[in-house]
């Protein structure tokens, strides 16, 4: 009978123990992030069913170990291979909200600049958690990174990718921080003519190489210009994007202006767009090939 006083109370205080350790491993499962909407996230355990509706996501998330949590995305979501696979639910300009609510995914990965914005405040409306982000700085790619490693339970290879890119960029900028400014003009499409004006993140990776978007002054991150603005702006050097990654066949239609110094100067490249224009690590491979080339035309 002498035992009993101190068995109870030794019970009841592992239990409790027990029992508070089993909070501290919920809350610690638990995820709350801020996305670029300012919208509060909240999710009760990281995500293990999402629908990626923008390429570079698709890429981020197999970045850090994490793409086979995605059950759905959309076109052009072709890398790594394995992303191929993936069955899509349209593109991410427009897609089939239907299809994807039926999948029940416990997180939407959205894209403010390229998503309907109507179409993600219906899928929040519906009770879905949705993260949209909107990466404009190359720094961007980094936190997103890291920010998708908490949103999913996959925070140390997260932290090892982002750490990656940033010593990358750190690189890029030592090697190519003083070199002589060149002025670019940067086209994305041909019919309409478009651009990247100063807000884009493409004028930062022109910059990092010390060039000079002729088009840097413009508040809109693509926008349309006409082709008399371009000869006004006279550039160096004409890069241009162009489908499925083959150089196109409208950069060539500058050579009908001969007076500009970048047809002159036979200064007319072409850049994958997949490994310039997706907010993934792969836009560093773009932004050394864009580096040589200002090199290049420096002579």
């Amino acid at each position: 009978m002498d035992s009993l006083p101190r068995v109870v109370p030794d019970t009841f205080t592992r239990l409790t123990l027990f029992a508070g350790l089993l909070l501290l491993a919920s809350a610690g499962s638990a995820v709350q992030v801020t996305d670029a909407t300012g919208q509060r996230l909240e999710l009760a355990q990281p995500a293990t069913r999402i629908v990626s509706l923008a390429p570079h996501l698709t890429e981020l998330l197999f970045a850090i170990g994490a793409g086979d949590t995605i059950i759905a995305t959309v076109s052009h979501s072709d890398y790594p291979a394995a992303a191929r696979n993936i069955p899509r639910i349209g593109n991410y300009t427009r897609f089939d909200n239907e299809r994807l609510v039926a999948l029940q995914p416990d997180l939407v990965l959205g894209w403010q600049s390229g998503n309907p914005a109507g179409q993600l405040q219906r899928l929040r409306a519906l009770g879905l958690a949705v993260h949209v982000s909107e990466p404009r700085q190359l720094t961007d790619i980094a936190r997103l990174l890291e920010t998708l490693g908490k949103l999913t339970g996959h925070r140390a290879t997260a932290t090892s990718a982002a750490d990656d890119y940033r010593a990358r960029l750190a690189a890029l900028h030592k090697r190519y921080r003083d070199r002589p400014p060149i002025s670019v003009f940067y086209q994305i499409w041909h019919q309409p003519l478009i651009t990247v004006g100063g807000a884009h993140v493409l004028n930062e990776v022109i910059e990092l190489c010390g060039g000079r978007n002729v088009f840097a002054t413009s508040t809109r991150l693509a926008p349309r210009v006409a082709t008399e603005a371009v000869l006004a702006a006279r550039p160096q050097v004409i890069v241009a994007s162009g489908p499925d990654g083959q150089r196109p066949q409208w950069l060539d239609d500058w050579r009908h202006w001969s007076q500009l110094p970048a047809v002159r100067d036979e200064h007319l490249y072409h850049i994958n767009p997949d490994h310039l224009q997706r907010h993934s690590p792969r836009i560093l491979d773009g932004t050394a090939q864009l580096c040589r080339i200002l090199e290049e035309a420096r002579g």
